[in-house]
């Protein structure tokens, strides 16, 4: 059986789902929350949590970052993230609890080679 072609589209813009002009510093028109971002990996399978944090991770910007609540302190999974981008990231505890531990992520700038 052939496969079909997909044909691609671009999303619909702010405006044009809302009836307004697209939002001040809001480029991608999804009209999304542009909160932080909390990511629970509690609920993800932990055969695949590693790589759901690394790609979460890899999608943040200079200066954004994220909240990951894990089910314990996640040593591993921040040497990993040490060792595939020594440096790249800022870590603060916001809680250590037994059975929840919440850290901040955030990318840092890329520094300017001079």
């Amino acid at each position: 059986m052939a496969a079909e072609p997909i044909e691609i589209t671009e999303p619909p813009q702010h405006e044009a789902v809302h009836g307004e002009g697209p939002e001040e510093g809001h480029t991608c028109g999804c009209a999304h929350d542009d909160g932080e971002i909390v990511l629970d990996v509690r609920t993800i399978p932990h055969a695949v949590r590693h790589g759901v944090v690394f790609g979460a991770l890899e999608a943040l910007t200079p200066g954004d970052g994220l909240v990951l609540v894990a089910p314990h302190d996640p040593l591993p999974l921040l040497a990993q993230l040490e060792g595939r981008e020594p440096g790249a990231f800022d870590r603060e505890y916001l809680s250590r609890e037994a059975a929840e531990v919440s850290i901040r992520l955030t990318r840092r700038p890329v520094p300017v080679q001079g």
